[in-house]
């Protein structure tokens, strides 16, 4: 047909072929026809009528709602990225939450001068209530009072879950316009984001205030004082918030019963000779738990070839299991912190066996073999979801089909870091190389990420290897295949057969293996609703951090990834001619200005920050928060206070605040926990500033922890004596690889960067915190200098 928007191309790439709008299959291939609706940033598409083709492929179907109608050609994708659009590739890891960019779209014709950017995975529904195509889901102050409690907090926790990320990227205050806050179902969604002045809690507590009036009635007086408390500063961080939030819905989940059927399958393929997967449970057992009973699905893709990817998979599973079985699930003792810790650490457990394995049996580089892995575990109203490499987890409501884990390849990688846009890094021929993965190195450079979710609807999660996920086929097939499980229409081991199927004759490329875990949710006939207990601030335990290290790239499988090579766009020629025109300005400076000048200007550098010592009272109001500079000029024996015991990583995450014990170039250093109010005494700083130096530090002190956090304190006092550098599988499995904490006299290296936020220089010191410091200060004379700092 002439008119494009009559017409609607097949997703599937090899295909393409062109179908009347009213088709749900092509007609060429009999693929699901996806329609691909993007929301619309920027001026110029309201000079466009409704119905209107853009581009020769965008159908404007409604106001700043675009069909793309070939949604298998790539979108333009230049390589110059807006500043504006930087917060959404840096918050790609929360892209469940957050809508991403897909591509520019430019006007041509009547409006050339237009350029409007489009972002994908929107709030949008495909068809809403009336059979309208293409409508934005209604916003949360619509929906909010047809919510049940445990929903409405729900909706809450997922904005206190992202205040800290958001504030990171300055677009925290796009969370308190309800206008971009679109619930779907249980998921929140935001429209867009806007950068503007950094909000606070206060203002996020007056936001909420206007939803206590239709709030759920167990959650009326809750939500009431959790506002007056963060009105009041008595909330101080998002920390706490989420912490409040968590033990209301606690006490919701208690209202609902959660019942699982889980299935797993796996296949060869129609071109592989052998399977490298592995999967958990048995494959072709429908597992039933009883209600509210935990159930627990894991999947891993191997790597390394025959006799090598099924060794590490298998292992993988066994490995696990073991690590799951001795987690403890109890009600009166949960701490979704701490098992959120203990999952991350049984993926090292696992990643440390299948290492140690290689290097038993002297495999180096591509020989090395290793897996992927997914696994998704259940506990009462939550399912945690824990994630290493490219196998992926899919979320699939009545509302939709959302991935919920983001690969850890190179693709997004790129974008993660702000480097380039997805739908153009995934072009790229190296785009789906590893950048981990289970048995590749040690631990200490093992990134596993564990997410959690709450349960109050009825779902089904996919998890599968890139046998099915690749080319989009569960985007493509979710409505037809995995939609019916929640309506009784198709059992799960029939559902899990047709998958399968489709990975084969769709894809055929590689093994495929799945787990489905269908959740039932149902009101609760044993407890009824009450009004929930208050918020109590003070109630909450000392956060415990999951270590979460900087990812080291990791050589990828021959079978699955290619070496990338990609140029570092760095303006190095600038840097240099400022460079040169500081050393020149620096050299007639000194050739031209009276010697007296210099000298004065030295003495008064010098005088101005003098070191803290013991014999130094400062005011107990002065505050200061370090920065590079003021930690360029820290001089011998300073001394300071740790503010806070977690620093945010480079994705706007918590990791823990570590103290390497050797210099940072011995890459198996072994590493301690620095817990909030110790004392540091600094040693020596390397010669070069920058971001990527070192501070030697002592600890003066070590902080304590709260009683409420003693279990943990337990496991990390009984691996004290244990060897971090090379922990046997035994020594894994019974120190659950957390590190323990430093103690007085203990040396070691921080990151300047990392001194920014965390520390307070200007402090009185008692004899109590000042511990080993009172002693004469360690001599550096065995400490060979540091000269190159390398990233751990």
């Amino acid at each position: 047909m002439d008119n494009p928007a009559a017409t609607l191309h097949c997703p599937n790439y090899r295909c393409q072929a062109a179908n009347p709008p009213v088709n749900k299959f092509c007609q060429n291939c009999r693929t699901p026809l996806k329609r691909r609706y993007l929301w619309a940033l920027g001026s110029g598409l309201e000079a466009y009528q409704l119905e209107s083709v853009i581009a020769n492929r965008y159908v404007l179907v409604n106001e700043r709602i675009l069909l793309d109608t070939k949604p298998a050609t790539p979108p333009d994708t230049p390589q110059e990225i807006p500043p504006e659009l930087l917060p959404y590739l840096r918050l790609s890891p929360y892209g469940l939450h957050i809508p991403q960019v897909y591509g520019r779209l430019t006007g041509s014709g009547e409006h050339p001068g237009s350029q409007i950017w489009l972002l994908e995975e929107a709030p949008i529904q495909e068809t809403d209530a009336a059979g309208s195509q293409g409508q934005l889901f209604p916003p949360l102050s619509r929906v909010w009072k047809e919510a049940p409690a445990i929903r409405q907090l729900n909706w809450l926790w997922q904005i206190a879950n992202l205040w800290q990320p958001l504030s990171h990227e300055g677009v925290a205050t796009s969370l308190l316009n309800p206008n971009w806050l679109r619930p779907e179902g249980s998921i929140l969604h935001l429209l867009e984001l806007r950068r503007d002045a950094a909000p606070t809690l206060k203002q996020l507590g007056q936001c909420w205030s206007q939803f206590i009036p239709e709030a759920s009635s167990p959650a009326t007086q809750f939500l009431d004082q959790l506002c007056d408390q963060l009105i009041q500063g008595k909330i101080r961080t998002a920390e706490q918030l989420v912490g409040l939030l968590d033990q209301a819905i606690k006490d919701c989940g208690q209202w609902q019963s959660r019942r699982y059927q889980i299935f797993t399958s796996t296949d060869s393929g129609p071109v592989r000779h052998h399977n490298e997967d592995a999967c958990y449970p048995p494959i072709g057992q429908l597992q039933s738990p009883s209600t509210d009973e935990n159930a627990l699905a894991i999947v891993c893709d191997g790597i390394g070839g025959h006799e090598g990817g099924e060794i590490a998979s298998g292992l993988a599973i066994n490995i696990l299991r073991e690590q799951v079985e001795r987690l403890n699930f109890d009600r009166d003792h949960w701490n979704p912190t701490h098992l959120t810790l203990q999952l991350e650490q049984a993926a090292c457990a696992a990643n440390d066996a299948i290492s140690q394995q290689n290097d038993s049996e002297y495999r180096s580089e591509r020989q090395r073999m290793g897996t992927t892995l997914v696994m998704a575990q259940t506990s009462a109203h939550e399912i945690y979801i824990t994630h290493v490499g490219d196998s992926r987890v899919y979320w699939v409501t009545r509302q939709g089909c959302h991935q919920i884990t983001q690969d850890d390849d190179l693709a997004s990688r790129e974008v993660r870091l702000g480097y380039t846009f997805y739908r153009y890094a995934v072009r790229q021929p190296s785009s789906g190389s590893l950048i981990q993965a289970l048995g590749m190195a040690s631990s200490t450079t093992l990134h596993p990420t564990t997410q959690r979710f709450i349960l109050d609807e009825d779902s089904v999660f996919l998890l599968c290897s890139d046998g099915l996920s690749d080319h989009d086929r569960v985007e493509q097939y979710w409505q037809t295949e995995i939609l019916p499980i929640l309506d009784g229409q198709v059992d799960v081991p029939t559902a899990a057969e047709h998958l399968i199927e489709i990975a084969n004759r769709q894809n055929g490329h590689d093994n495929v293996t799945l787990a489905l875990i269908y959740c039932q949710v149902t009101a609760s006939g044993d407890t009824k609703p009450t009004e929930l207990a208050p918020p109590q601030p003070e109630s909450l335990p000392l956060p415990i951090t999951s270590q979460m290290p900087t990812v080291a790239a990791i050589v990828p499988s021959q079978q699955k990834t290619q070496q990338l090579i990609r140029p570092k766009r760095r303006p190095w020629g600038l840097l240099l001619a400022i460079v040169v025109l500081l050393v020149v300005g620096a050299g007639m400076a000194y050739l031209l200005l009276p010697r007296r000048w210099i000298q004065g200007f030295v003495s008064q550098s010098s005088n101005s920050d003098p070191p803290v010592s013991v014999s130094v009272t400062p005011s107990p109001t002065a505050r200061s928060t370090p920065t590079p500079e003021t930690v360029s000029s820290l001089e011998n024996l300073t001394l300071m206070q740790v503010t806070r015991s977690t620093i945010i990583n480079s994705e706007g995450q918590d990791v823990p605040l570590l103290l390497r014990l050797k210099p940072p170039e011995e890459n198996l250093s072994p590493i301690r926990l620095v817990p909030r109010g110790s004392v540091l005494q600094v040693i020596r700083q390397s010669s070069d500033s920058g971001e990527d130096d070192w501070l030697k530090l002592r600890v003066c002190s070590a902080g304590t922890r709260s009683a409420d956090t003693q279990s943990v304190q337990t496991a990390i006092e009984q691996s004290a004596n244990s060897t971090p550098e090379s922990p046997t599988l035994s020594d894994a499995k019974e120190r659950g690889n957390i590190y323990p904490q430093v103690q007085p006299g203990d040396r070691g290296w921080i990151k300047v960067v990392n001194i920014r936020s965390n520390f307070e220089l200007n402090f009185n010191p008692t004899s109590e915190q000042l511990g080993v410091c009172t002693s004469e200060p360690p001599s550096e004379a065995s400490t060979p200098a540091l000269s190159s700092p390398k990233s751990p």
